[in-house]
């Protein structure tokens, strides 16, 4: 067999609505498509207004533009992550400072409240490094492989501490909680931002891609005209700001619109599809398919495999290495950001259970278009190992 780990899935109108663009000749960054894309998402998401932009990075870049984080400022971020969450705190001349993850893979709420209460300090206005006395603008949390970050914790101590919360829902299009404050609400949807991305590994894609939402609509209307080069005349070419050529196409968008249309199908097919990895796992104890949050409804966009007998990244190695020669493709969780190469001499806080799941953790083939035959090889092939 050949099981890749996560692809597109086109079962739906792709080909009607992208060929219908190509017909029409709006194939650029104008068109009914994207402005259609933008409406169903809001509708989705129950926000009254979302701007459709490049890409999830490019999401991220605008929603620190307009919190204004600039040279000089720190930006609270996860070092258990992929890098295009932390790389647009550079792109601003900003500094981030990593902190750990709990459990659910996503940004230990405990560790960050004693981070601020033991290394900060609050002028009332303004939350600052004790350290140095530079300004805390910004957090961006993640929501990893489709879980939920405790929003309350950190939404408690944005209001506290005066910080704005940029969300990176790029896993976790259709993610909700059940239960609690936020009950109903999706992620994306409860900081300052929401950034999400529709690369050609997440649950919809648009090929390349990505989408913001805002707590503030002016802000993101603002945003909106930043992603098309901030033209305030297109005819006669006048600018007053800086501006940035993140507007989505309308052929992605085409795309969008019929992938959109399918996601409460694709969420279905991913909580199926775990649970049969989940039953046919549940016997073994060289692995444990992890969980997600209790208080969620999760769209499961990837699975997370602990591998119970690893020690080490090399362990890992040869798990992925064997599969590969068996036709399934895995990865580890990604290299921890604060030892990559450009974050080496960023500041950290306590990172300790990020290491451990670097050690022990691999993703498993989670495609909505994988067969319960394809599960049952990708487990038969584990239990082999």
């Amino acid at each position: 067999m050949n099981i890749p780990l996560s692809v597109p899935n086109f079962e739906g109108n792709e080909e009607k609505y992208v060929s219908q663009a190509v017909k029409e000749g709006w194939v650029s960054t104008g068109g009914a498509y994207i402005n259609e894309l933008e409406e169903k998402l809001a509708e989705f998401l129950n926000v009254p207004m979302t701007v459709a932009c490049q890409s999830g990075t490019s999401a991220l870049h605008m929603a620190l533009v307009e919190v204004g984080v600039e040279a000089g400022d720190y930006v609270i971020v996860p070092t258990l992550t992929f890098i295009a969450a932390v790389n647009p705190v550079k792109y601003q001349l900003a500094e981030p400072i990593f902190m750990d993850c709990d459990e659910s893979f996503c940004m230990d709420t405990k560790k960050l409240t004693s981070f601020i209460e033991e290394k900060c300090s609050f002028d009332g206005e303004r939350l600052k490094l004790k350290e140095d006395g530079k300004v805390i603008k910004a957090l961006v949390v993640v929501h990893v492989f489709g879980n939920m970050a405790d929003l309350e914790t950190i939404m408690e101590l944005s209001e506290k501490y005066h910080f704005k919360v940029i969300e990176d829902a790029t896993e976790a299009l259709g993610t909700y909680y059940t239960e609690g404050k936020y009950k109903g609400k999706y992620a994306g949807t409860i900081g300052d931002f929401g950034a999400f991305s529709f690369n050609g590994n997440k649950i919809i894609t648009t090929g390349g891609g990505g989408a913001l939402t805002a707590k503030n609509v002016e802000e993101l209307k603002h945003l909106k005209y930043l992603s098309t080069q901030a033209k305030d005349d297109g005819l006669y070419y006048v600018h007053n700001e800086i501006g940035y050529n993140y507007r989505m196409t309308n052929l992605q968008a085409a795309l969008g619109v019929a992938q959109l249309e399918m996601l409460p199908e694709f969420i279905k097919r991913k909580n199926a599809n775990y649970e049969l990895y989940r039953k046919l796992l549940s016997h073994q104890e060289k692995y444990c398919l992890r969980g997600f949050s209790n208080n969620i409804h999760s769209n499961k966009w990837f699975y997370a495999l602990e591998v119970r007998t690893s020690t080490s990244a090399e362990d890992l190695k040869i798990i992925i290495e064997k599969l590969q020669a068996d036709g399934i493709q895995t990865r580890p969780i990604w290299g921890l950001i604060h030892e990559q190469k450009p974050y080496r001499e960023c500041k950290t806080y306590q990172i300790t259970q990020a290491v451990k799941e670097s050690e022990r953790i691999i993703n498993i083939p989670c495609s909505t278009n994988i067969t319960e035959e394809e599960i049952g090889y990708v487990v038969e092939k584990l239990e082999n190992i």
